[in-house]
């Protein structure tokens, strides 16, 4: 097995792509199915009273075009008075994007908790620590989630939503103070997916299932069942555009590197709510700028906050070469571990981003993405694993600073 030990990091890098490829797919078919329900709820308008489907029962209905044919949905205040022979369920769109979301959270955090999950500058722990905060927050999330919409809490939509918010900014804040940024906002996005997909397995299908059952029986369903489902719906659809953030948020480390990250992405999602919320209003027939207007002003706020300083124009300190010569002693100590061309760090099977930083050539044509990342932001060495210090991201700086020659 030694003999094939050099494959291993190779082989994650593939389970790594079909794995994170399968998340996209099923993603899309989960989140599409959920605007989509959303919209038609909005959508839908009752029937004329006396109508047939009135007096069948219809509480609404629409008529779409679409890929060349005409559709005409139709929703039941409660259930049809028979039940159809077959029956189409939505739920395998959400389990398999959990499912492939956690086989990809164990990939690329779990096995290489070391370098992913941990900034030892935040806390100093180790591997199992990190994974045990990690799977314990997306336990802790649901629990308390589902708890409090059991509660009389669960049935006044405002205060709910601002429970909700707080319990996700509360997980943000202790997330970032005890996992590297990247992390961090990952296990928030995790649990929020948790929430979703804890929804359908346990409300929303069970729900649907005691309504088929009790028009199997002969009796006509309870339509509190159809109710609660409804509002978990409603949940998961306001769950998504933060959930979306999160997703796409590896590749931006000025959010997750701030040293208030957790109140950067309180912001940007509360955004996303906003956004969110204009759309359903919208679909309801209710136009109020206000709620784009508000979320594209704090994703404004957040933008410039985030702003780096522009660097100073210093003068050229000594020779460029031997100040060339000193940089790349310490990008080929500090970064060249993983971006190169065989990378020797644990867990990477080709320099991160096709990134390669093992020649003086290398360097320079690097020069902006190095000083951003190991100066600005100090997103790099990940989690500062080879200990680049302060004093080396000032030779940096000067060295940019200076016109990087």
């Amino acid at each position: 097995m030694e003999v094939f030990g050099y494959l291993i990091p190779y082989v994650l890098e593939w389970c790594n792509l079909v794995v994170r490829w399968l998340h996209v797919i099923t993603g899309i078919a989960w989140i599409g199915a959920s605007f989509y329900f959303v919209w038609l709820d909005n959508a839908i308008r009752p029937p004329a009273q006396g109508s047939v489907l009135a007096q069948k029962g219809v509480s609404g209905e629409l008529w779409a075009v679409h890929g060349g044919g005409f559709y005409n949905p139709q929703k039941y205040l409660v259930a049809p008075a028979e039940l159809p022979k077959k029956l189409h369920w939505f739920k395998w769109e959400a389990y398999a994007t959990w499912m492939s979301g956690f086989a990809l959270l164990t990939i690329v955090y779990y096995f290489n908790a070391q370098a992913m999950m941990i900034d030892k500058s935040v806390l100093d722990i180790g591997s199992w620590q990190a994974i045990g905060i990690g799977i314990g927050s997306l336990v802790i999330g649901w629990t308390v989630y589902d708890l409090l919409c059991r509660s009389r809490l669960g049935q006044h939509d405002l205060w709910f939503g601002l429970a909700m918010f707080a319990l996700l900014v509360a997980a943000s804040w202790v997330l970032t103070a005890t996992l590297s940024g990247r992390a961090a906002y990952i296990h928030v996005g995790a649990m929020i997916g948790t929430m979703m997909v804890g929804n359908v397995l346990m409300l929303i299908i069970p729900s649907q299932r005691k309504m088929v059952e009790a028009m199997t029986a002969g009796r006509v369903p309870d339509a509190i069942h159809g109710k609660k489902a409804k509002q978990r719906s409603v949940h998961n659809n306001y769950f998504t555009l933060p959930l979306l953030f999160i997703m796409i948020s590896n590749h931006y480390a000025m959010t997750y590197r701030h040293r208030h990250a957790w109140l950067v992405l309180a912001a940007i999602m509360a955004a996303g709510v906003l956004i969110r919320h204009f759309f359903n209003m919208r679909q309801r027939g209710r136009t109020e700028w206000i709620y784009p207007m508000s979320g594209a002003l704090l994703l404004l706020f957040v933008a410039v906050a985030l702003a780096p300083a522009p660097p100073a124009r210093v003068a050229q300190a000594q020779d460029p070469a031997a100040q060339l010569a000193r940089v790349q002693e310490i990008v080929l100590q500090r970064c060249v571990t993983c971006h190169a061309v065989q990378p020797t760090q644990a867990g990477f099977a080709a320099a991160p981003a096709g990134v390669m930083l093992d020649s003086s050539k290398h360097i320079r044509q690097h020069a902006q993405r190095i000083y951003t990342q190991a100066v600005q932001l100090k997103a790099m060495p990940i989690g500062n694993m080879t200990n680049m210090t302060e004093a080396e991201r000032s030779v940096i700086a000067a060295w940019f600073e200076g016109g990087a020659k």
